[in-house]
């Protein structure tokens, strides 16, 4: 089963495995999003541009995403020389064993796998854009940077939709109640 890097699940679902090693420059340490992949009919996969010029984009790789990046693209060039002319080689990201891209369900499948294997709750990946988004916010990313990661027009509809703050998130508020009485 290919190793899924849990960092690409900031993405939105329909540019998680447009990527090709292409895309991404380690040396840089950046990921360029052009286009989309989209599943249709759970049958057919069809690539096309991204919905806006805002989903064009080039994100900085964190290093723990690169290193991630780096020991994936080793693995799949020993699966390559394993499965000689039996390797579709397209050169996707996100791949079986034979190189053949994964769609949206078979990452699902493969990202339950790892959530159990992990003894973890299972998560939709898209709500694993969110959760990203929120960490990044609550960590004191600018809304328009949010907004640019994300690939939106609109700073709101990244506000809106995908920063969802919970209740721990709230604590520096209820602490922040005490001040009120003084400190007591």
């Amino acid at each position: 089963m290919p190793r899924v890097p849990h960092q690409i699940a900031h993405t939105h679902p329909t540019t998680r495995n447009p990527n090709r090693f292409v895309s991404i420059d380690l040396d840089a340490a950046t990921l360029s999003i052009a286009n989309t992949r989209t599943m249709m009919g759970n049958r057919t996969v069809v690539e096309k541009d991204t919905k806006s010029m805002a989903g064009e984009r080039v994100l900085p790789l964190p290093s723990l995403v690169r290193e991630a990046l780096k020991t994936f693209r080793a693995t799949q060039a020993v699966e390559r020389l394993a499965a000689g002319e039996g390797y579709e080689g397209g050169g996707y990201v996100l791949v079986d064993e034979l190189g053949g891209a994964l769609n949206g369900r078979q990452l699902r499948t493969r990202a339950c796998k790892i959530m159990d294997a992990n003894g973890l709750r299972r998560v939709r990946l898209y709500d694993a854009r969110a959760s990203c988004l929120t960490y990044l916010a609550n960590d004191g990313v600018p809304d328009h940077l949010l907004a640019m990661w994300a690939g939106h027009t609109n700073v709101k509809t990244t506000k809106k939709w995908y920063v969802k703050p919970d209740v721990a998130d709230l604590l520096p508020a209820a602490e922040a109640w005490g001040g009120l009485a003084g400190g007591v």
